[in-house]
């Protein structure tokens, strides 16, 4: 491995082409339900444990399952109210587990995305062809109960291998929500494909907000409308994203629901101006009408570092 990926140029977010969404919008906005399993008792893995405590942890395991036995169901209802699918990151295992979560978002026509199979099982210390297996399994196994063809990525936990991004590429994936160096879309270096950098942040995630921050429900709400405001903003000049990344056993608890509804509203109310889309629509239109620019744009400036390049590049 190498002090510098080479995954993407730096390229100036103020001097690109100008990004118009469908419709004329100025942001794209999507939100993230990730809807997770975690085993009671999962492999070991030598780099990371399954669990902050010894396994069994009880108490850790129980919150987590209230968030698909009831916190899930209390998020659907909020999203339904204000018009808003989700781009759901799935743990794909629980398409066994619990098969009515996976029925109801597909009569909303939700998006789903592979998160890995378990939230437990980690990309750490994979061999290709393992990591190869977790990808086809994501997409046979999501395409059977679902009719998709998954688009987007977001390593299990968060933990990657060296040739995850090459990997997902081959397999015509889109998207991946694992990086976090843009307000934009961005196209990656890969040995095949077209893969972009979709913004997922992690600023607003609730599990930073509530977990590693502690922040109170109405002060995640503040962050989210300033947040919302800011790229609402800068999209004057170009088109920005937005997304919300939430975790049910979170976001979804009695005291903070109504917090958040508050947060759905205010950018509810500049409809004229967002497009409320998924993850998988963002991608779309950007492959289709931005990817070339953009590639070609760094490639002009001379801004294009050394190393595989891009799999497709416009001179």
């Amino acid at each position: 491995m190498h002090s510098d990926p080479n995954l993407y140029d730096y390229w100036p977010y103020r001097d690109r082409p100008k990004v118009v969404w469908p419709g004329g919008k100025k942001l794209a906005f999507w939100i993230a339900p990730n809807i997770e399993f975690y085993e009671y008792d999962p492999p070991v893995n030598p780099q990371r444990p399954g669990w902050p405590k010894p396994t069994p942890d009880v108490v850790g395991y129980s919150q987590r399952d209230w968030g698909n036995r009831v916190g899930h169901w209390r998020l659907m209802e909020l999203m339904d109210k204000y018009g808003m699918r989700g781009s759901i990151s799935l743990s794909v295992g629980l398409i066994d587990h619990h098969p009515e979560i996976i029925e109801a978002c597909v009569a909303r026509n939700w998006e789903f995305f592979s998160h890995g199979i378990y939230n437990t099982r980690y990309s750490y210390g994979m061999d290709e062809a393992q990591e190869r297996a977790v990808i086809e399994d994501s997409i046979r196994t999501v395409q059977a109960a679902t009719g998709q063809r998954i688009r987007g990525y977001l390593a299990p936990a968060l933990t990657h291998t060296e040739r995850t991004f090459d990997l997902i590429a081959e397999y015509d994936f889109w998207y991946t929500c694992d990086l976090f160096q843009d307000d934009q879309p961005q196209p990656l270096k890969t040995a095949s494909g077209k893969l972009l950098s979709m913004p997922y942040s992690l600023e607003v995630n609730d599990v930073i907000t509530y977990g590693a921050q502690a922040m109170s429900p109405w002060r995640y709400a503040d962050v989210l409308k300033r947040h919302f405001d800011q790229l609402l903003e800068e999209a004057e000049a170009s088109g920005t994203v937005m997304c919300i990344p939430l975790h049910a056993y979170l976001v979804s608890q009695p005291h903070r629901l109504r917090a958040f509804e508050e947060a759905l509203k205010h950018i509810s109310s500049h409809a004229d101006d967002i497009w409320i889309t998924t993850a998988a629509e963002i991608a779309g239109h950007y492959r289709e009408h931005y990817w070339d620019q953009a590639v070609g744009d760094v490639a002009r400036r001379g801004l294009a570092t050394g190393g595989k390049g891009f799999a497709n590049v416009v001179a």
